[in-house]
């Protein structure tokens, strides 16, 4: 893991198209702000694992179970 040290108002760049400023700094929480192109899915952490999460239980269920076009007398 690359660890960077940054103050308020100052960004890293990740890549050509993805940067992430400080944008505030209270107690023990950082605010940041990200920039990234549209079709650059940003979650925090815990909305990421819930994504996975619900994509796993879906995948679970079946194709029929997804379109509701199973056949009922099968």
């Amino acid at each position: 893991m690359l660890v960077l040290s940054r103050q308020r108002d100052e960004s890293i760049i990740i890549g050509d198209n993805i940067v992430i400023t400080v944008v505030d700094i209270r107690g023990d929480k950082v605010r940041l702000g990200v920039q990234a192109p549209s079709e650059i899915p940003v979650h925090r952490k815990e909305v990421y694992e819930a994504i996975l999460r619900e994509k796993e239980r879906e995948a679970a269920k079946g194709p029929a179970a997804d379109t509701g076009t199973a056949d009922p007398k099968k």
